[in-house]
């Protein structure tokens, strides 16, 4: 057997162990890139080399599905160097930017992992994991990030999982003014490089809203329940958007030239972009999206190499609430 195919029925084994529901044969051959023939020989297979796997009822839609009872496979499962690497390393991006709570909760949980393996076994990936990490050097990277208070991110999501809505004093950034007793309902937090927000849905104003983590001073838990939009897509609502600035989508076209392009081609700007190299090796990236104002801020490292066309409509701008 390929060594390919043994990885694949070693995935299958695995999600088996892992699922409560189990595995169907279309899930098999997502999971593998196979046909449901393909997958039906996988599945015959571990039936072969593992008779205890169960056969569960067909669910709502007629599919069958397979799973291990708990604890079948034991040492088959134990983490592999990517792994763990990839876990400590999540936990150094959270912690370098700012989500500390996220951070040292992936920390228990690697650590808690790696005690469960055999003395032997942690003792030979410790050296290697170490020296991987320092590899990436993910810890250590240096850049600004802002002071976020761990308790006001436990307490936002706390309020988001929840479905609750909060009582907040919020301070502007722009202007300084403190906002007392702001009822918002929580949505989603939005971290990652630079500044960081809660995406909200705002009494005062009855829509949503985006609001800088950095800004809040108090929050309180309000014991009525917010329930969002119906229909709500959280990566629709980024996608209407260059970075953080809301405004009315228009069609957006950046055109590198050749000198540029090749470094140009290897950026996502937008989830949505399409891309076109044209005959004379430039490179053509159109999507649609609101922002202006920051599309121009971040184009200011291209400057003088990339040509930028807006669409017919013209919409002033506005950042987020008490940004």
């Amino acid at each position: 057997m390929r060594y390919g195919r043994l990885a694949d029925l070693l995935r299958i084994a695995v999600a088996m162990q892992g699922s409560a529901e189990g595995l169907s044969l279309l899930e098999i051959a997502d999971m593998c890139g196979v046909c449901r023939r393909s997958a039906e020989r996988m599945r015959d297979t571990l039936l072969f080399v593992f008779p205890q796997i169960e056969e569960l009822p067909p669910d709502d839609n007629g599919r069958k599905r397979w799973r291990f009872p708990p604890g079948t496979l034991g040492r088959m499962v134990e983490p592999s160097l990517d792994e763990l690497a990839a876990a400590h390393r999540a936990a150094a991006i959270a912690r370098r930017e700012g989500d500390i709570d996220t951070a040292e909760t992936l920390a228990r949980l690697t650590a808690k992992v790696q005690a469960m393996q055999r003395g032997d076994q942690r003792r030979k990936l410790s050296a290697d994991l170490e020296a991987q990490l320092l590899a990436d050097g993910v810890a250590f990277r240096p850049g600004p990030r802002e002071r976020i208070a761990p308790e006001t991110l436990s307490t936002l999501r706390e309020a988001i999982l929840a479905g609750v809505m909060i009582s907040a004093d919020h301070r502007a950034r722009t202007s300084g003014k403190l906002s007392r007793n702001t009822r918002l309902g929580p949505i989603a937090l939005l971290l990652g490089d630079g500044r960081q927000y809660l995406l909200a849905w705002s009494e005062y104003q009855d829509d949503l809203r985006l609001f800088a983590l950095a800004g809040f001073e108090q929050i309180e838990l309000e014991p009525d329940v917010y329930t969002r939009p119906e229909g709500f897509d959280l990566q629709d609502w980024l996608a209407d958007s260059f970075g953080i600035w809301r405004e009315e989508p228009q069609d957006v076209e950046w055109r590198f030239i050749p000198e540029v392009a090749d470094e140009a081609a290897s950026y996502i700007f937008h989830p949505r972009q399409e891309t076109e190299r044209l005959e004379d090796g430039s490179l053509v990236v159109r999507f649609r999206a609101g922002g202006r104002q920051e599309m121009q801020w971040y184009l200011a490292r291209w400057e003088g190499k990339v040509e930028v066309r807006f669409g017919k409509l013209e919409v002033n701008g506005t950042g987020p609430d008490a940004a």
